[in-house]
């Protein structure tokens, strides 16, 4: 296959209601999308960076100039590509995972369709429905907190990820326990928010039989979330640490978690995610995929992802109508508590290309006579 351009496309998302965790609030979801058009036809990828680098040193900006100046260029060039060789074709190129993981993404899309297979089945997926969870952020005050996941638990979610921070943590996640039970599977995310003095504050979380505590600690810090792992009985599942494969093992060996958070952008693409997933299904470590508010086209991919065999534990994907009042592509929606993986060839969606002009901002192409 040989690429004849590609697009870059930022669009502009409203979100539902505001969501807010230690890194920040949001209440506009903005996204690029990354668009290929080769010999053999179309494919649609997403970079999941922010607009800001709070979560991740890469943020839009610096994503679309690291993609129109030389990752896109450099597959440009190329006579003969598929999925598989981007990631050494990129090699030179030092971190910018995301963005990476954006145009490997549309590279896939593009072959697989042209295939006629689908990204699950390419993945090695085994399910044909994912049973997602939903993440609530941080809110103004516990009743607040309560009657949104009330909202939640009625439209069908079983899995609730409490976003917590320093004085906000113990008291919201004793109140929604204590409103909604045993039943509910609940779990929390610090996105990094603690340190090492607050083990002891963490010990409390293990009254409330949680699935798991994700990212308490700073990303670098897995020395220190082997100790806690140590002191506390919640399981400790990493996010922001865990980039590879390769960090993976580390994280696995050193006893710094038990359960493992798998984002495709975070690693570098849905090729390095199935890596990470093969190695913790080895290692009979459990993994979930997390969700960084994507499109309707991230979400495909991450359905696809999703139903793989290690996916043991319902992940941030949630129906469309969670984030969105009209999404880029056609919605995905919760039935019976499970959203069913795309079976087209390649994500299995379309654009909805008049409401993907609405939400537009911006565009830029590059092609074969630019590179």
């Amino acid at each position: 296959m040989r690429l004849v351009s590609i697009e870059l496309r930022r669009v502009r998302l409203p979100l539902v209601r505001t969501f807010r965790s230690s890194l920040g609030s949001e209440a506009v979801r903005e996204a690029l999308l990354v668009r290929v058009e080769s010999d053999e036809g179309v494919g649609w990828g997403e970079c999941v960076a922010g607009s800001d680098p709070h979560y991740s040193p890469e943020y839009i900006d610096s994503a679309w100039l690291t993609l129109r100046r030389y990752l896109g260029p450099r597959l440009l060039g190329e006579t003969r590509l598929g999925a598989g060789d981007v990631r050494s074709l990129l090699a030179s190129f030092k971190g910018h995972r995301m963005a990476k993981a954006a145009l490997e993404m549309g590279v896939l899309d593009a072959e697989l369709r042209a295939a006629g297979v689908s990204l699950g089945t390419f993945l090695g997926g085994v399910s044909t429905s994912v049973t997602p969870g939903v993440a609530v952020g941080i809110m103004g005050s516990v009743g607040q907190l309560l009657e949104c996941v009330g909202e939640y638990v009625d439209a069908g979610y079983k899995r609730v990820k409490l976003k917590i921070e320093p004085g906000w943590d113990i008291e919201p996640v004793a109140a929604v326990r204590e409103r909604f039970g045993p039943r509910l599977m609940l779990q929390v995310d610090a996105n990094g928010s603690y340190g090492r003095d607050d083990f002891a504050h963490l010990a409390q979380l293990d009254a409330f039989s949680l699935l798991l505590v994700e990212q308490p600690l700073d990303e670098d810090d897995l020395l220190g979330h082997a100790e806690l792992a140590g002191r506390i009985t919640t399981p400790v599942c990493l996010d922001e640490s865990i980039v590879s494969a390769q960090s993976a093992a580390v994280a696995i060996a050193l006893g710094s978690c038990s359960v493992v958070n798998i984002k495709a952008g975070r690693v570098g693409g849905y090729l390095e995610a199935k890596a990470v997933h093969d190695l913790c299904l080895s290692k009979t470590v459990p993994v979930w995929c997390g969700g960084m508010l994507e499109t309707g086209i991230g979400r495909a991919a991450n359905l696809a992802l999703a139903s793989l065999p290690g996916f043991s534990l319902p992940g941030d994907i949630s129906a469309s109508d969670r984030y969105f009042r009209e999404d880029i592509t056609p919605p995905f929606v919760l039935r019976n508590g499970t959203i069913a993986v795309p079976t087209g060839p390649g994500l299995g969606v379309e654009v909805l290309a008049e409401v993907l002009e609405d939400l537009t901002t911006q565009t830029e192409t590059i092609s074969t006579a630019e590179s």
